[in-house]
């Protein structure tokens, strides 16, 4: 038998990865602009209404037809990006930023600067006297996160990430302001036992809520504020009564914002105990009733990130498409936007909003005022994309939604999607799911980092199987994989999988590590448990599970190193005509601006050039799908390689019937990929995904 588990984990050889050649695209900044996908593609145009953006889609007109869809049913997102609900309201984002520093766990939290912690607290007050509007606003949550980050860190955390001599000195100036006109339940966050601020002091010890539901949750929090845990039915109880969350006229029902927020942060700060994870995993399961029981020989659960991938190819739709063409349904479950994905992509993109910004000014013409030159800056642009351009990662359901299929389908409909022979494969939104959850997406974006839920969201078990299950998902930090691990081994499936792929998603790559490569586990660690009968996991005892650990080395199976297809700044990259940010600072900008004509371009119409790169930006659905799209179809390349390889490894290491020679199971996908037969899949699943009942 040629399979990984029979063998010790592979060795990481340090090779040079293979550099692709990459395809320029013409990017003319005319009255009207066009964006050329490959010829191979062929088919519609879709027109944008703004600045009349052509965009030859990734689906061709034959596949169009193929569906059964009209053009107008399928979602172009270079045309309408914005994933992210503008019903949402936006955080501020000067707090915002102090969040990610002290919101975080004992080592990697990154204590203010004497001068950022009094703009944060100046902003604050500001914020509560009603000096602030709109998205300026300092939100409830945020507040609620914020001083749960001070608080804990001033009662539990090492001296090194403890409060700073400025925070102290900023928060001696502004506390005397704030305790008079900050709310009761912040003021209890701030100092629950009125051992930290001193004024004010007496109003932590004696706060208790309003209504049962605060009762409980205060009581709760005054243990996790000092750094304690809670037990299974606490953490249970305090999430059912706290959600669904509603809003009246911005007001929460139940609890506050700020109390849930301060709970869901600071749990996450204190690193979570298994039964507080378990207790997070489990306490929405039945929300909908029983879950429906698939009649399937095999049923594997994919929980991929929910927030999405900004940078890297994402792969798992396309992988399993291919797997159920052996009869291996798969279960992917998601949303369609999930923060805090994205927060950083105008930071990750700033070089090329500067190169952008540049034949902005060269657009307006350098004669105009210093006010249009002004707001061509980086730096307000960067400002403005911040606040209006929809950042957020890549996931399943927007490009579901991008080919023109049915997102909003229940658990029982999915089932059915599952038993169907010529489909095979279901996707779930959260939002239809576990409706509770999918409440507080808003409120997860004020609190800027993951909360718990980040973890047990991709341990679900939506949909039950006839016969075997088994779980797959992605992790990033270090410390994770067992937890994983553990709620699957709850969940009672047959085979657990949890992979470090490419930004922590599940896409292992066929890159070879970079003798740069951060410490940590390496992209492609896996790491899991398979029975070794057809026993629940629920009755098997330590001798009946087998536990595996490994790196995987695509050479080792044949494949040779790529780099991995990009679908953020390569596309900055094709439209300006360049290959790399060395070529964009090494070319003479007044070259390119001979491209503009700058009558069409003054500062009046400076709307217009944020709504143009607000269409680029969207290019990243379209291109991910694009590139699973060309795979599928049989073209070989880097996306080709990287859906064979997971969809074999997987196979193979949850023992799946037929692989258990790994050999074997990449020919299998291959073949599934060659023979057409996962396009039809796809492009089956897209047309029945209407007609469920």
């Amino acid at each position: 038998m040629r399979g990984l588990l029979a063998q010790e984990p592979p060795s990481i050889p340090c090779l040079s990865p293979t550099r692709l050649a990459k395809a320029r695209n013409i990017f003319h900044w005319k009255i009207q602009t066009s964006l050329r996908f490959s010829s191979r593609n062929g088919g519609c145009l879709i027109r944008s209404r703004s600045m009349c953006l052509n965009v030859r889609s990734a689906l061709d007109s034959a596949t169009i037809d193929q569906i059964g869809l009209p053009e107008s049913d399928i979602r172009d997102p270079s045309v309408s990006p914005s994933y992210r609900s503008w019903q949402l309201p936006k955080p501020n984002q000067t707090v915002l930023d102090a969040q990610a520093r002290v919101c975080t766990g004992p080592t990697q939290t990154k204590p203010l600067g004497e001068e950022q912690a009094l703009k944060v607290l100046d902003t604050i007050l500001r914020s509560a006297k009603g000096e602030l509007k709109d998205e300026e606003e300092v939100s409830k949550a945020q507040l609620g996160a914020f001083f749960t980050g001070m608080t804990i860190r001033a009662n539990t955390f090492p001296e090194a990430t403890q409060w700073s001599d400025g925070e102290r000195r900023a928060m001696n100036k502004f506390w005397p302001l704030l305790v008079r006109v900050l709310p009761p339940d912040v003021l209890f966050v701030a100092d629950p036992e009125g051992s930290i601020m001193g004024i004010g002091g007496s109003i932590g010890p004696h706060y208790v809520g309003d209504g049962p539901p605060e009762m409980r949750l205060v009581g709760a929090l005054r243990e996790v504020l000092a750094g304690g845990h809670l037990g299974y039915e606490e953490v249970q109880g305090v999430l059912r009564d706290a959600l669904p969350l509603k809003l009246e006229d911005k007001k929460s029902e139940g609890v506050t914002e700020t109390l849930l927020s301060a709970f869901l942060i600071g749990q996450r700060m204190n690193r979570e105990t298994d039964r507080e994870l378990k207790a997070y995993c489990l306490a929405f399961d039945d929300e909908l009733g029983p879950q429906p029981v698939a009649d399937v020989r095999s049923l594997t659960h994919y929980g991929e990130p929910y927030d999405g991938n900004t940078r890297y190819f994402r792969n798992t739709l396309f992988v399993a498409a291919v797997r159920s063409c052996y009869s291996e349904s798969c279960l992917l479950h998601g949303v369609e936007w999930m923060p805090p994905k994205g927060a950083d992509i105008v930071n990750e993109h700033f070089s090329v909003v500067g190169k952008l910004s540049s034949l902005f000014r060269g657009a307006v013409g350098w004669e105009a005022s210093s006010c249009a030159h002004y707001l061509c800056s980086p730096f307000v642009l960067c400002s403005v994309l911040s606040k209006y351009t929809p950042w957020g990662g890549v996931t399943e359901e927007q490009m579901l939604k991008f080919m023109g299929a049915n997102t909003q389908l229940s658990p029982l409909q999915a089932t059915k999607l599952l038993e169907d022979e010529g489909v095979g494969f279901a996707y779930l939104s959260q939002r239809e799911a576990h409706p509770s959850l999918h409440s507080i997406i808003g409120l997860r974006e004020h609190i800027k980092k993951r909360p718990p839920l980040a973890t047990s969201e991709k341990v679900q078990q939506r949909v039950r199987a006839q016969g075997r299950e088994a779980m797959v998902a992605g992790f990033y930090h270090e410390g994770y994989e067992e937890p994983l691990l553990m709620l699957m081994r709850r969940r009672g499936v047959h085979s657990g999988l949890v992979v470090k792929g490419e930004e922590g998603a599940l896409s292992m790559t066929t890159k070879s590590r970079s003798v740069n490569a951060s410490k940590g586990l390496p992209v492609n660690y896996c790491s899991g448990f398979r029975s070794l009968s057809a026993t629940s996991a629920f009755e098997l005892d330590g001798v009946s599970r087998k536990n595996f650990k490994f790196v995987i080395d695509a050479k080792d199976y044949g494949f040779e190193p790529t780099d991995t297809p990009r679908t953020d700044r390569s596309i900055f990259f094709n439209l300006l005509g360049v290959d790399s940010e060395y070529d964009i600072f090494g070319t003479s900008v007044g070259a390119r601006n001979q491209q503009f004509y700058p009558s069409s371009f003054s500062s009046p119409f400076f709307p217009t050039i944020l709504v143009e790169i607000n269409d680029i930006l969207g290019l990243n659905v379209s291109k991910n799908i694009e590139l699973g799209l060309s795979a599928l179809r049989g073209e070989k390349g880097p996306a080709y390689d990287r859906i064979v390889l997971n969809a074999g490894i997987v196979d193979h290491l949850l023992g799946c019937d037929g692989a258990e020679d790994i050999f074997s199971a990449l020919d299998r996908a291959r073949e599934a990929i060659d023979s057409g037969r996962a396009l039809n899949r796809l492009l089956n699943y897209i047309k029945i995904s209407h007609k469920v009942k």
